[in-house]
């Protein structure tokens, strides 16, 4: 499994990009309404896919990889595992636009909390890019009471901030090997729909959709993002993962006709252009 490390970084952060973009369409084909159970069956195929991942890519060491990332990628491990649980109850209550494009304000928050948290100074393009992610955001929410999907716009928000509570664990422990906090994440979740879910027996169809979720959508799409960013400047990184933001709406509109409220694209446009406007920030990051 090495020979991934050797494709080219931005082919592979576009490449995870599109594994992610198909998890909204994917839960929306789910037989159960039980979202623990979605999250139980996601987790049981992830967790394998990155054991069998670990073990070709590290062979005997694996066990000791493991052991080396130590308590901050348990830590990370489980705040990415309430991201997970987030997403699954996001996409459940309100559309998939709605998720992606709040999820694609990780980069807004990436800004924030290094500037609270690593003292990361924010340039004057980081707080117009901020601004307009604040407005977009306003927009959405704003008209979701009215739509009746507020609840599930306020937990999209857990999506981006747990995610950059995690890359801030990751930059105070810089020799941290991201898979293995991936891999906890997998277990935590694992546990939360074993103890939390209705029943435990599953349809043939859930058992396929699952697969789908927990392989390539989800395991897939976050080894090639954690690969490719290794090799890949930030600026590259942040507009190549909008391609999850661009195609989840799609195709839950090709295959499911689901077509989101115009002011939640208008919405979704300002926070794109805010995204793309901070990730095109190429001043430099200085710590104080």
């Amino acid at each position: 499994m090495k020979i991934i490390y050797k494709i080219p970084g931005y082919i592979l952060c576009l490449l995870g990009g599109f594994f992610l973009s198909w998890g909204g369409l994917i839960i929306r084909s789910f037989e159960t309404q039980d979202m623990w159970q979605i999250l139980l069956i996601r987790s049981f195929f992830f967790v394998t896919t990155l054991i069998i991942f670990l073990v070709l890519t590290y062979g005997k060491n694996t066990t000791e990889i493991v052991k080396r990332s130590g308590f901050p990628a348990i830590v990370a491990g489980l705040f990415l595992s309430l991201s997970f649980v987030a997403y699954i109850a996001a996409m459940s209550m309100t559309t998939v636009a709605n998720v992606v494009f709040i999820i694609s304000t990780q980069t807004i928050f990436l800004a924030i909390f290094g500037y609270l948290f690593l003292k990361e100074k924010i340039s004057f393009k980081g707080f117009i890019a901020i601004f307009l992610a604040l407005i977009g955001m306003i927009v959405m929410v704003g008209n979701s009471i009215n739509q009746g999907t507020l609840l599930g716009n306020v937990i999209s928000f857990a999506i981006p901030i747990n995610f950059t509570i995690l890359v801030m664990i990751i930059r105070k422990f810089p020799e941290l090997d991201m898979i293995p906090a991936i891999f906890y994440s997998g277990i935590f979740s694992g546990i939360y729909g074993l103890f939390l879910s209705s029943s435990l027996t599953f349809s043939m169809n859930d058992i396929i959709m699952g697969f789908l979720l927990g392989v390539p959508q989800l395991a897939f799409g976050f080894i090639c993002v954690t690969i490719g960013t290794k090799t890949t400047q930030a600026v590259t990184v942040g507009l190549l993962m909008l391609l999850e933001t661009i195609f989840a709406p799609i195709w839950v509109w090709i295959f499911l006709n689901e077509v989101p409220p115009l002011s939640v694209l208008i919405g979704g446009l300002i926070i794109i252009s805010a995204v793309v406007l901070k990730s095109s920030d190429k001043s430099k990051e200085i710590n104080t």
